[in-house]
């Protein structure tokens, strides 16, 4: 769960007429996490290229050339299932709350949007845990709607927006 001031962010501030029924009493831009930045790629990029490299000169010596051809597609893939793991790290989740309205806005990689509106009276967090790993799923329930939120967050993450969320709920139902 972190800050971002990216285009897409909605705007949290109360309605144009200052009406205090509609002011955010919760907000909050869901973002995966990436342990590895652009620095940190380019640096495993280059020691597994240069070790396919020397491995391929290695086997081309041998006399088993195919082997080399193997050993560049083995880099081609693992620099693949970066760029698609980063691509996917552009998700976001806007997650806005006030007495009026809960909006969930997902934001996909490619810049296609979703939003859903539930009442926050009838909504609650429902949060699935498993002994071992702690928090694995949440979603929040509004009469017959259910919408999964912060799929991408890990176990502690899921449990500090859960905590805050479900506080920010109570607040929302009380008059």
């Amino acid at each position: 769960m972190t800050g971002s001031n990216d285009a897409d962010e909605p705007d949290h501030s109360e309605t144009a007429s200052g009406d205090s029924q509609s002011a955010v009493i919760f907000a909050a831009t869901l973002t995966p996490h990436r342990s590895l930045g652009p620095r940190g790629f380019a640096v495993m990029m280059a020691f597994v290229g240069l070790t396919c490299f020397f491995a391929g000169l290695m086997f081309y010596n041998l006399g088993a050339w195919p082997v080399v051809g193997f050993l560049g597609l083995d880099v081609f893939i693992i620099w693949l299932a970066f760029r698609l793991n980063y691509r996917a790290g552009r998700t976001r989740e806007y997650v806005i709350l006030s007495r009026d309205a809960l909006t969930i806005r997902r934001v996909q990689p490619n810049g296609r949007a979703s939003e859903v509106m539930l009442n926050p009276y009838w909504a609650r967090l429902e949060v699935t845990e498993e002994e071992d790993e702690g928090i694995t799923g949440m979603r929040v329930r509004s009469r017959d709607e259910a919408v999964a939120i912060g799929a991408f967050l890990n176990p502690d993450d899921r449990r500090s927006f859960a905590h805050a969320f479900r506080a920010a709920l109570a607040e929302a139902k009380t008059p």
